[in-house]
C-alpha cells in the first residue's frame, strides 16, 4: 500500500493505493463517510472495504475528501467532493489504463457521493453502496439509474432506516437489465461493530459471484435472494 498524493479542484487531494500485479486487474475508487462527522479514509468500514477488494485481485484507491487528512480545502456539501472523487477516478484510470472493471464504493456520505458520480462517468460500472443515507439526502437522481451493484446495511443501523434503503433498492430493480443485490447483516449497527467479519465476507462474496465469476460454495443461500426479497418486501409494505 502506497502513499498517493495528486492535484484536485481545491489543491492536493491525499490516497492511499495498492496496485495489482496484473496489468488488466478491475480498478476500484472507495469513499469515505461524512467529513464534519469524523469520516476520513482511515474509516474502519473504509478500510475493511478496501482490504477486501485488494484481496480479491482488484487495484484500490481509496481518498481522503477536501479539507480532510492532508486534502487541501474545505467541505463543500457533496459539490466539491464529488469532483474529488471525479479527479480520483482520473488518476486511477490514467495510471492502469488496461484496467477491465472501474467499480465505485462508498460508505454513508460517500455512497451519495458515489452514485452521482456514477450518473456522470459511463465507464464506472459497478458499485457497493455501504449504508447509504437514503433518509437524509437526496437519492432521486438514480431514477435511471445504468449500473448494476450491491446494497449492505445492517437491521440495529440508528442513522439510516432499512425501509428508506429498502425502497431504494426496490426502485433500482426495477429498472430493466439491473440487478441490485442487498444484504442485511442482522445485528449490526450504522459501523458493523462487531460484525466486520461477516461484512467483508458479503462484500467478498457478491464480487466473486457477480465480477469475478467464481463459485461461492459457502454461500448463504439467502444472499442471491434478498434483492428479490427486498423488492417484495417494498411491493407489500409501500403498495400495498
Amino acid at each position: 500500500m502506497a502513499e498517493v498524493f495528486f492535484n484536485g479542484p481545491a489543491g492536493r487531494i491525499e490516497g492511499l493505493y495498492t496496485k495489482s500485479s496484473d496489468s488488466k486487474a478491475p480498478l476500484a475508487l472507495v469513499l469515505h463517510p461524512h467529513p464534519l462527522h469524523g469520516g476520513t479514509m482511515n474509516n474502519k468500514v473504509v478500510y475493511n472495504v478496501y482490504r477486501t477488494l485488494v484481496s480479491n485481485g482488484f487495484t484500490v484507491l481509496r481518498i481522503n475528501f477536501r479539507g480532510v487528512g492532508r486534502s487541501q480545502g474545505e467541505f463543500d456539501n457533496g459539490i466539491g467532493e464529488m469532483t474529488d472523487a471525479a479527479t480520483a477516478l482520473d488518476w486511477l484510470q490514467l495510471n492502469n489504463p488496461t484496467g477491465s472493471i472501474n467499480l465505485i464504493a462508498g460508505f454513508s456520505f460517500g455512497a451519495w457521493i458515489a452514485m452521482q458520480l456514477i450518473m456522470r462517468r459511463p465507464e464506472i460500472n459497478n458499485f457497493i453502496m455501504v449504508s447509504p443515507p437514503v433518509n437524509k439526502y437526496d437519492f432521486s437522481f438514480l431514477s435511471q439509474c445504468p449500473i448494476s451493484g450491491f446494497v449492505i446495511q445492517g437491521d440495529n443501523d440508528s442513522i439510516v432506516s432499512e425501509e428508506s434503503v429498502l425502497e431504494l433498492v426496490g426502485k433500482l430493480s426495477k429498472q430493466k437489465h439491473i440487478t441490485v443485490d442487498y444484504k442485511l447483516i442482522h445485528g449490526a449497527d450504522h459501523f458493523f461493530r462487531n460484525k466486520i467479519g461477516e461484512f467483508t465476507q458479503a462484500i467478498s462474496d457478491y464480487l466473486q459471484l457477480r465480477l469475478l465469476n467464481n463459485k461461492v460454495t459457502h454461500l448463504n443461500k439467502d444472499f442471491l435472494t434478498e434483492g428479490k426479497l427486498a423488492k417484495k418486501s417494498l411491493q407489500k409494505v409501500f403498495l400495498d
